[in-house]
């Protein structure tokens, strides 16, 4: 059975794989690092360009970004 992350989860794993801190992160897809930590603890979501910018860092789908693959 295929475990179910949230988008937060799925974005700290992401960041740990590629061995990124949230603020590298931020500064590479030009946002703040407490956005970041928002989004990591299920406090705000990002916009479509935050996903899309996301998406392109980490070269993946959005659908997998948000746990849909």
């Amino acid at each position: 059975m295929k475990q179910i992350f949230t988008f937060g989860e799925t974005l700290k794993e992401l960041r740990s794989n590629q061995n990124i801190g949230q603020i590298m992160l931020s500064k590479k897809i030009g946002i703040s690092q407490s956005t970041i930590s928002k989004w990591e603890n299920g406090i705000t979501e990002p916009s479509l360009s935050n996903l899309i910018a996301l998406s392109d860092y980490f070269d993946i789908s959005i659908d997998e970004l948000i746990g849909l693959k």
